[in-house]
């Protein structure tokens, strides 16, 4: 057996760092069976993690030494029965590993439970960050173990998910503090430097074109016979507007060639304070109507934006989102609801 911990099909810095370190805490406790974390996306795919390429090397692991997809065959592994799969950072597999779900032996996550895998051990709690879980985890059982540039791994990706522990952006928990300050003691980081630090690379996007922008930080998904795809944006909508005149054109063949029905993008970046908006791109009229109307009614909090965007459409359309609390996390499941409503109305 190989034991493969996986983390989510978008690849963030939580998925990421979540497989390597929950990958080391099995290995540290059952040497016996390999351990490979993997991260599902190509390797040239990695440089749009520009959060990540900083704080992996500031933990001085460099990305020779990480499995990307054209690194490991899955497939290969499952149809020899080799492959024991341990979730992390979500608990639906997306539909390029779907085959591999009688693989799945564990799951760490702090989305909503889908109850998909009864028969796996499972540690779910709706913490700020899947990092939090993980450290728990070593913090737990292996204290004197962690060394200062995992426990910085794990510091970084807690502070980012959460707004460096800030209770305003409605994400994290006593969990998630409590694991914060361990940690800290630890690296004996100065978590707001690091945090800082941290951010900064994130919203730095400056080489980056629409297509990459949207793909950065993307997952897609089917609810009843409606294909959409939600990616996290880290700009306002003007500015992406200025740097790509041609935004729409964009959406729409962003859309086009991953076969989506509709496109949702978050954008949020911090000027000075947090905030988030979003786009709203659909192929039919029809279906734009009736979802904008839908989330309108909402308690995202949404405001429509004129300036600084293009102008709205029948397919398009730009909101200011007041409710703050709402990331991908939390707007995904009221999506998938909707989806599958109107599919059978």
């Amino acid at each position: 057996k190989v034991r493969v911990v996986m983390g989510n099909e978008a690849a963030d810095l939580d998925s990421m760092v979540s497989a390597v370190m929950f990958a080391w805490y099995l290995g540290e406790r059952d040497a016996a069976l390999a351990s490979l974390p993997l991260i599902p996306i190509p390797h040239e795919d990695f440089r749009l993690r520009t959060e990540a390429l900083y704080l992996f090397d500031a933990a001085g692991l460099p990305e020779s030494e990480l499995v990307f997809a054209e690194d490991l065959d899955l497939a290969a592994l499952h149809a020899a029965g080799r492959l024991d799969l341990v979730l992390v950072d979500h608990n639906r597999l997306g539909k390029a590993f779907a085959a591999f779900a009688d693989a799945v032996s564990a799951i760490v996550d702090h989305h909503a439970d889908e109850r998909l895998f009864p028969h796996a051990q499972q540690t779910i709690e709706g913490v700020g960050s899947c990092a939090t879980l993980v450290a728990e985890s070593i913090l737990r059982d292996l204290p004197q173990a962690l060394p200062a540039d995992g426990a910085r791994l794990l510091l970084g990706t807690i502070l980012l998910d959460t707004v460096n522990l800030d209770e305003q952006a409605g994400r994290v928990t006593i969990k998630d503090r409590e694991t914060a300050q361990r940690l800290i003691a630890v690296c004996r980081d100065e978590p707001d430097g690091l945090f800082q630090r941290v951010q900064f690379e994130k919203f730095n996007v400056a080489a980056l074109d629409t297509a990459d922008l949207l793909r950065k930080d993307y997952k897609d998904y089917r609810a009843g016979n409606v294909s959409y795809g939600v990616s996290s944006v880290l700009l306002p909508i003007a500015d992406w507007t200025q740097k790509d005149p041609g935004l729409v054109a964009g959406l729409d063949d962003y859309s086009r060639r991953r076969g989506l029905d509709v496109l949702i993008a978050m954008n949020a970046y911090t000027a000075p304070h947090f905030c988030r908006e979003l786009v709203v791109f659909s192929r039919s009229a029809e279906q734009q109507r009736k979802l904008v109307t839908f989330l309108c009614a909402s308690d995202l909090g949404l405001v429509p934006l004129t300036a600084g965007t293009p102008a709205a459409s029948a397919q398009v359309a730009f909101f200011r989102q007041h409710n703050e609390s709402y990331s991908r996390k939390k707007l995904q499941p009221v999506l998938d609801s909707f989806f599958r409503e109107t599919s059978n109305s």
